[in-house]
């Protein structure tokens, strides 16, 4: 690189500080207003007339210089000093933080104080489905509530559970990890397992660090919080409840299984769901995220120990019929092998329904409709097949239908892609509002606040 383009890149760097919507430009200026006010203070206090020297200094270098080159040296001069100020005050606040001059601050300063404005949105779920949405889900929001499924038993999870008595960390610990900022080396850091060591084998290091974590700070809430702050997450993660829960599942032959691993496993249809004790309290937060939420989501991920857990503690499913924010359930792409055989999206979808009865649960579904046949092929021999979309029943449920290619042709696995999957909730969500405002303007209520339509212009 040449010289005079390092110049150029250097002021370039400079000049993004003045982007809008850094929150930076209306502090500098008060900061010149102040120094200006102080200074003719200063000099009026001391009886110099600063005012008058000025204008009498500007009547006598009128006549010899013109106006137009005295006006556009002093904006020139006042450009390149106010420039230069920035710079040295950036570098001296860089150099204080041992972070050098790097750009990344600059976008990450740019990139958060935009999606501050963005939608308060909730999404409920666990397994690998909910930190697949989050990590797409994040780039147009940072207002996120994850309310995470707690009955997992498998695994390292379900032996730190049996061993200390906290709640499974596994799946929190997914979520933290999609919702970092450097997700890349935070993910690989969480998910990294002991492959030896006295028993240290199999756990993974994520685990091992929320549960130490937890018995620091007396709770897995704390603990969230806390490694939440630490890792600078976008949004927070909250376990559904604190409670010991376990699932229990009565199957179509007649069987009872309990335990979420056990149900996965007992190769039968499920015909009910519950869980122990039978009804769990939630976190306090939980309640509060989903009465004050704009959107809605639920899953991805399996049915029936993911989602639908969430739903068994009683106040929750209650907040959620009473929400006014709109609903989206993500349906998986594949059926689950011994969970969900030969469903079509509208089973479930009544899945959902036939355990919270009452008033309307979800008001749209997403579903994939389109998957590389060479995946299928491959799927089909394990016993997985492409959910099947009923289009005729899903709308007689008056249930919106969003259809979208949300997966990867590339892929070795048929998994949602994060992009294209948070891409179209969130269009459909911006047109869902667009019509309900629409609607509202059509009758004598008043019009709906400022906030939800800066937040979605925004988007």
């Amino acid at each position: 690189m040449t010289k005079p383009d390092y110049r150029m890149k250097q002021w370039s760097r400079q000049a993004a500080w003045l982007l809008p919507g850094l929150h930076i430009k209306r502090w500098v200026g008060i900061l010149l207003a102040g120094f200006v006010a102080l200074v003719v203070g200063v000099a009026l206090l001391l009886n110099l007339q600063p005012i008058t020297l000025a204008i009498h200094v500007i009547k006598h270098i009128a006549p010899i210089i013109p106006s137009w080159a005295s006006g556009s040296l002093l904006v020139v001069s006042g450009i390149l000093l106010l420039f230069f100020g920035i710079r040295k005050t950036t570098g001296s606040v860089f150099e204080a933080l041992g972070t050098g001059s790097d750009p990344k601050i600059l976008e990450a300063l740019y990139r958060r104080s935009r999606l501050d404005q963005g939608p308060r949105l909730v999404a409920i779920g666990g397994g690998n489905g909910l930190s697949t949405l989050l990590i797409g889900i994040k780039q147009y929001t940072n207002r996120i509530t994850a309310i995470v499924t707690v009955c997992d038993d498998g695994g390292s999870s379900g032996r730190l559970r049996e061993e200390f008595g906290i709640i499974p960390p596994g799946d929190i610990r997914n979520c933290i990890a999609a919702l970092a900022d450097e997700e890349d080396l935070i993910t690989a850091l969480f998910q990294y397992r002991f492959k030896k060591g006295h028993g240290l084998e199999g756990h993974s290091f994520g685990n091992l660090f929320l549960s130490v974590l937890c018995s620091i700070t007396g709770n897995m809430v704390q603990a969230v919080k806390e490694s939440s702050k630490v890792l600078n997450i976008r949004g927070q993660v909250l376990p559904a409840s604190l409670d010991n829960l376990v699932l229990v599942a009565q199957m179509e032959d007649g069987r009872e299984i309990r335990g979420e691993s056990h149900i996965t496993a007992a190769e039968s249809r499920i015909s009910r769901l519950s869980c122990e004790p039978a009804n769990p309290q939630p976190v306090p937060e939980v309640i509060e995220a989903i009465e004050k939420a704009e959107l809605i989501i639920l899953g991805p991920g399996s049915l029936y120990t993911s989602v639908l857990p969430n739903l068994l503690i009683p106040e929750v499913a209650q907040a959620l019929q009473k929400a006014k924010a709109p609903k989206v359930y993500v349906c998986n792409v594949m059926t689950q092998p011994g969970e969900t055989d030969n469903f079509s999206v509208a089973d479930h979808l009544q899945v959902l329904m036939d355990h919270c009865p009452g008033k309307k649960l979800v008001d749209a579904v997403v579903v994939n409709n389109w998957i590389p046949e060479r995946l299928v092929e491959r799927y089909e021999a394990h016993g997985s097949v492409p959910v099947m979309i009923d289009r005729e029943r899903i709308q007689e449920m008056g249930i919106a239908l969003i259809e979208r290619v949300l997966v990867d042709e590339g892929e070795v696995a048929i998994r949602h892609n994060p992009r294209r999957l948070s891409r179209s909730i969130i269009q459909w969500f911006k047109k869902e509002y667009r019509r309900k405002t629409k609607a509202k303007q059509l009758t004598p209520i008043a019009p709906p606040g400022d906030s939800l339509e800066k937040d979605l212009l925004q988007i």
